[in-house]
């Protein structure tokens, strides 16, 4: 009777221990299991960060010089494309198309920013028309003044000095002052060049920014002038163009007629810059840089 006992306890003893040892070795493999699927995604996550990360880790630095009716659109650009590629630093300045397009001729910048289409000679000599958006230059006068609408036709003949009083239009009797952007000026060449009225303007003042145009007609009766239309406040009153209103849409549609090209001048192809202008094109074209030129105001050029 002992002996059947002890065979008895003997079997449950070694049953037991066969059961725990299969425990043991199923927690080990499914603790295996784990933490291979763990360091797998682990890698793989990784591997995927690198790789998104690729183009953020370039270095170098951009420098661009010109338009001043670029300086909203240039700002806001430079910004976000730094934040998203730390390691490059990009200045600029703005000296007016002429000074721009003569840096990035002579080498002293990366980008010369133009405020109009790059002529023949200045392609002649090395320089790529690169057209990143397309700007209208709207026409600002003082508060005060009453007249709401001018067709082509009249503002021809306001620039040229045929017309000298707003009465002639339907307004106050007051005298014009006709204010412009100096010789070098991107916009002031598009707008003499749309109008057809090159070296045919009398200005009563010429002034050597986009910002200070904007001041001197909000602080001057019967003044008028032109400036990007990205940058107009309720400083000063918008004209009218043959009835349009300058606007992202009519801009677009091509019924607003006084618009012109935003350029980003580089000597020779985008392909021949540095790695770093190479990607500042291609966050331009990107979906942020998209939405950087219709935050500022500005029109995509991208096909």
């Amino acid at each position: 009777m002992k002996k059947l006992v002890s065979i008895a306890l003997s079997t449950i003893i070694a049953a037991s221990i066969l059961t725990g040892c299969g425990s043991a070795a199923t927690e080990t493999t499914d603790t295996t299991t784990a933490q291979t699927d763990t360091e797998q995604a682990t890698e793989a996550e990784g591997s995927e960060s690198a790789e998104a990360g690729t183009d953020e880790n370039i270095e170098g630095t951009i420098t661009m010089n010109g338009s001043t009716s670029m300086e909203k659109f240039a700002n806001a650009l430079n910004e976000s494309f730094m934040l998203k590629y730390p390691g490059v630093q990009a200045t600029v300045e703005f000296t007016g198309s002429g000074a721009g397009i003569e840096a990035v001729t002579n080498g002293t910048v990366d980008i010369g920013n133009s405020s109009r289409a790059l002529t023949d000679e200045e392609k002649a000599n090395g320089l790529v028309e690169n057209v990143v958006a397309i700007d209208g230059i709207g026409i600002v006068v003082n508060p005060s003044t009453t007249v709401d609408d001018v067709t082509t036709d009249q503002l021809k003949e306001i620039y040229t000095g045929a017309i000298t009083n707003w009465s002639e239009l339907g307004g106050e009797d007051s005298q014009i002052v006709v204010i412009g952007r100096e010789a070098s000026s991107g916009t002031r060449g598009a707008f003499e060049e749309i109008l057809g009225i090159e070296d045919q303007c009398k200005y009563a003042q010429e002034i050597d920014s986009t910002g200070a145009v904007m001041a001197k007609v909000a602080s001057t009766p019967g003044a008028i002038g032109y400036v990007s239309i990205d940058i107009i406040d309720d400083t000063v009153k918008t004209l009218k163009l043959d009835g349009v209103e300058p606007t992202q849409e009519t801009i677009k549609d091509g019924s607003y007629t006084l618009q012109r090209p935003f350029v980003m001048a580089t000597k020779g192809e985008i392909s021949q810059q540095s790695e770093a202008v190479q990607a500042l094109f291609d966050y331009i074209n990107s979906d942020e840089g998209q939405d950087i030129i219709a935050q500022v105001g500005l029109i995509s050029a991208k096909q």
